[in-house]
């Protein structure tokens, strides 16, 4: 029987985003983002209020980079999430992590990460039921490590999610069936 428990963010697993921006400076904003998702093949999604420095520098240089978090950087995965640049001017600098100026948009593409999804800024929906930054992905790039036969090796990549209910992070691992196949078996 299902017991009722205090409603939170209950949607389990949610992303762990990483979004590069550069700050009017030229210097690297990364933020932690577990709001996000792709509406479509090519667009993304991202939940977040204007408030945020990042949100600032994508609408200001029309590009961003999203890249998705493993479980070898969650200790940078969490810091760029719980460090505001702000507060914190040299955020980006203290990981020791190091980027590439995207060929595409007027952002950063961080070299460690294993998966980048270079994004052209399309527009900021607010109120209610705006979902906030929409952006079209003009590249998707991988470390050929975590490719197998042209696509990604989700158990090499280990991926990480965040537990909204516990506050942790978990990799994303171990293909449990065929999507589009497996159902079919009902038939």
């Amino acid at each position: 029987m299902k017991q009722q428990i205090k409603t939170t963010e209950a949607i389990f697993p949610m992303p762990v985003l990483l979004i590069s921006t550069f700050n009017p400076d030229g210097t690297v904003d990364v933020m932690n983002a577990a709001w996000g998702t792709m509406v479509d093949r090519n667009t993304v999604a991202l939940n977040l209020s204007e408030r945020h420095r990042t949100v600032q520098n994508i609408k200001a240089r029309k590009g961003f980079v999203v890249h998705i978090a493993d479980a070898k950087h969650v200790i940078e995965a969490d810091w760029f999430g719980v460090v505001s640049g702000n507060q914190e001017p040299e955020k980006f600098q203290k990981t020791g992590m190091t980027y590439v100026t995207s060929e595409l948009v007027d952002a950063p593409v961080i070299n460690e990460l294993p998966i980048a999804l270079e994004c052209e800024f399309v527009e900021y929906q607010d109120g209610a039921t705006g979902l906030g930054v929409i952006g079209k992905v003009l590249r998707t790039s991988v470390e050929e490590a975590h490719l197998k036969d042209g696509k990604v090796d989700i158990d090499s990549l280990e991926a990480i999610a965040f537990d909204p209910y516990t506050h942790g992070y978990y990799k994303v691992g171990g293909r449990v069936g065929d999507a589009f196949k497996d159902g079919l078996k009902l038939k």
